[in-house]
């Protein structure tokens, strides 16, 4: 296994390259342990569902749909199949009778944190070796990159 060093100056185009370059080998770890824990239980989109509900309690079937990246149909079905297993439930919203609601059952917390409780140490596991001062170099890194899609995401939900 060979390390990259950051370079001295980045820029911001190289450092966004970096993100492009690392974040996807982040999130296949995070998907395929999360997908080795639920076995055959749980679809990685039905994963996904569970913690986009789980972050966004009484979401819309259209914004799960727009968190997928999926049409409207596509996402019901995923609902559909964790409505049967009892880990979500989907009902009419009070006022707006054709808008659909969803909130994740205590099963589905249940099974979500469970999963991500053993994602959790399976990257712990990985990190482990590393120093103290490397550990906190990534945290405080991880927080600033936060905070930027934070904010975007919070600028374009105003607009």
């Amino acid at each position: 296994m060979t390390l990259d060093k950051p370079a001295q100056g980045t820029n911001s185009e190289e450092c966004a390259a970096r993100v492009m370059e690392t974040v996807p080998l982040v999130m296949r770890f995070i998907r395929s342990e999360m997908r080795a824990h639920n076995a055959a239980f749980l679809s990685i989109p039905q994963l996904r569902s569970l913690a986009f509900l789980n972050r966004n309690p009484g979401a819309s079937l259209s914004d799960l749909a727009d968190h997928l990246g999926v049409t409207s149909a596509t996402a019901s079905a995923t609902i559909e199949r964790l409505v049967q297993r009892s880990l979500v439930e989907r009902y009419h919203h009070p006022q707006e009778r054709r808008r659909i609601v969803l909130n994740l059952t205590d099963e589905g917390k249940y099974h979500l944190q469970q999963s991500q409780a053993h994602t959790r140490a399976q990257i712990a596991e990985l990190l482990q070796g590393m120093t103290d001062e490397e550990l906190s170099h990534i945290e405080e890194s991880l927080v600033l990159l936060k905070n930027v899609f934070e904010q975007t995401e919070f600028n374009s939900q105003k607009q």
